[in-house]
Parts: C-alpha cells; structure tokens; sequence
C-alpha cells in the first residue's frame, strides 16, 4: 500500500503515563516504535510521557504524536483534550469518543440509543446504589431470573458480571454467582476503583473485532483456560488460543461485522479501534466495550487480526499515522 506520508516525518510515539495498566503501555508503545522504525521512512522517538512532564508536547520538530495508552489518563480522554488545546496531530480518537469509550455505561447508552445489543447492567456510582441492588438484579430480565438447572431437579441462581466503569485489560473484573454474591463483589470493586457497575453474565463465545479506517478486520474469536479472558490471560497466558474463520454461518458473520462497525462509528471513533464481544448462544453478538486504543503487543489482537488481512505490523502503524496526517491536510 502506497502512503502520502512526507520524507523524514518524526514521530514521537507517547506511552506509560500512570495507573494500573502502565506497563503494558510500555510494551505497546515500544512494539509500535520498533515496527515504524522498520519502515526506515520516519524519525522516530520513544518517549516514556508523564503528565507531570509534558515538555515533549512543546517539541515543535514533532510531526505526529502517535499515542500507545492504556488505562485512564492517557485513553480516557485527558491525553486527547491536551493535545487538541495545543492543536497537535495525533493518532486514534479525539477526546469525546475517548471519555464515552473508556466510561463503560456511558458507552453502552450510546449503543442503546444507536438500537446496538448491548448486556443489561446496574450502575453503582455512589454507597446507596448498592442498597438496591439486590432488587435491580432480581427484575434485570429473563435472563438473569432464576435458571431452570432440569437434568437435576434444581434450579440455579444466575451469573453476574461485576467490573470497574473506568478501567480497561479487564482489571477489576470479576464473574459471581447470585445477587447477593454479586452485591458484596460489587462494593469490594466500588471500595478499590471508585464507579462500578453489575452486569448480566451472557453465557456464549469471546470475540473481538478491529476496525481500521472504517474497514473490518477479520473475527477473532478467544479461547482460554481461565472463567474469562482476564488480565492475566490477555497478558501471561501462552495457551490463551486466538482463532479465526471459526464462524461458518454467513449471516451471523455479517451481524457481527456489522454490529462492530455501527458501533465504532456510533461512538464518533477514528483511525483505529476494537469492538469486543460475546456471541450469545442465540446468535446475537452482544457489545461489551469497544477499545479506544487497543493493545499493540506480541498478545494483542488488532496486530494479529490486521495480520490476517495481509497488513503486517509497520503498515498497520503507518496507516495510522496516514489517517491522523489526512485530519489536517
């Protein structure tokens, strides 16, 4: 692929910042490094940022700021408002879509409001929320009622998702079973990350899918050992399975494709992101959250699914960098 990108651009790629998901921010930040400097094309610089030291922002010799962040400074929003007040060329979304991205409720009421499928949840921003909890999960719906468990003769009480509403890499995140277990999950979660939210376990298949400039990257679908694909199984995990072309049915296929990309632009995104879900037994690709800058690691999966559609690291990067540029041409 041919890119309209000038002679000796430099690059400086940001990453680190602060907060629990910094060190694999580094990582991100310096597979993104290695693999532009692969191009031989660019300048690039590796700059470890802290908000506390934002001189490098000042840099006037920087091109385009390419921003490898995860978690809640860097990815939520903050990183972005401080670039656009200083009218820098920088990579991924803007700071709106940033904030509705990271903020897990604030997401899902953009993708109800856009009729996208999305798990019923209980939000608990302050101590009295938990008061009500119980009750609000008892009347969620159907699906969290009582299960009928008929090969035994019993019934069973429902799983429930319990996660931090600002938090990303699946820190925090949890899977119980039954209200009150949910309840007590939940103010741990509210005690250590502060906004938490409970939310209906959809029982069926991990997937993600990536989008970049608007084009569908092909399905992942995640397999692993552990009761979810956490933290330590994104990370750690060498046996956690990555797999595609595992969905034969066309028409869910399509769904899916078309459920991400709906969502993706639902949310206002640019450049790049990634829309996770999970594939009900039913066929409905429920949204769970949808990654602002996703990893770009060895174990990350927008590298791996651009990969499968023939877009190998340093171009991924490079048509990055190309979409941020054709902003401000």
């Amino acid at each position: 692929m041919d890119f309209d990108i000038p002679s000796g651009l430099k690059v400086a790629v940001l990453m680190g910042a602060v907060g629990q998901e910094r060190q694999i921010s580094l990582q991100s930040g310096k597979c993104v490094a290695d693999a532009l400097r692969k191009t031989k094309l660019l300048e690039v610089i590796e700059q470890d940022y802290q908000p506390a030291s934002p001189q490098i922002l000042d840099d006037k010799s920087i091109d385009v700021f390419f921003l490898v962040f995860h978690g809640e400074f860097g990815e939520g929003g903050d990183m972005q408002e401080i670039c656009e007040k200083k009218n820098l060329v920088f990579t991924g979304c803007d700071s709106k879509a940033s904030r509705l991205g990271f903020d897990k409720m604030a997401c899902k009421k953009v993708l109800r409001q856009a009729k996208l499928p999305v798990p019923d949840d209980v939000e608990i921003r302050n101590p009295e929320h938990l008061d009500t909890v119980s009750a609000k999960l008892r009347k969620m719906g159907p699906a969290c009622g009582e299960l009928a468990c008929p090969e035994q003769g019993r019934r069973v009480e429902p799983k429930f998702v319990i996660k931090p509403i600002r938090q990303g890499s699946s820190v925090g995140v949890r899977i119980v079973q039954g209200a009150e277990n949910a309840k007590i999950a939940a103010e741990k979660c509210a005690g250590q990350f502060g906004d938490c939210m409970i939310e209906e376990f959809i029982a069926g298949r991990e997937i993600t899918v990536g989008i970049l400039e608007n084009e569908v990257l092909p399905v992942i679908e995640i397999r692993t050992t552990h009761q979810f694909y956490d933290y330590d199984a994104k990370y750690n995990d060498d046996t956690t399975r990555f797999l595609f072309d595992t969905i034969d049915d066309k028409q869910i296929l399509q769904k899916i494709n078309d459920v991400a990309l709906k969502s993706f632009n639902a949310l206002g995104c640019r450049d790049f992101s990634r829309v996770d879900m999970i594939l009900s037994g039913d066929g409905i690709p429920y949204v769970i959250e949808i990654n602002t800058i996703p990893g770009f690691t060895t174990h990350s999966l927008l590298p791996k699914a651009a990969a499968k559609a023939g877009i190998e690291m340093s171009q991924l990067c490079l048509r990055i960098i190309n979409s941020a540029l054709k902003r401000v041409r």
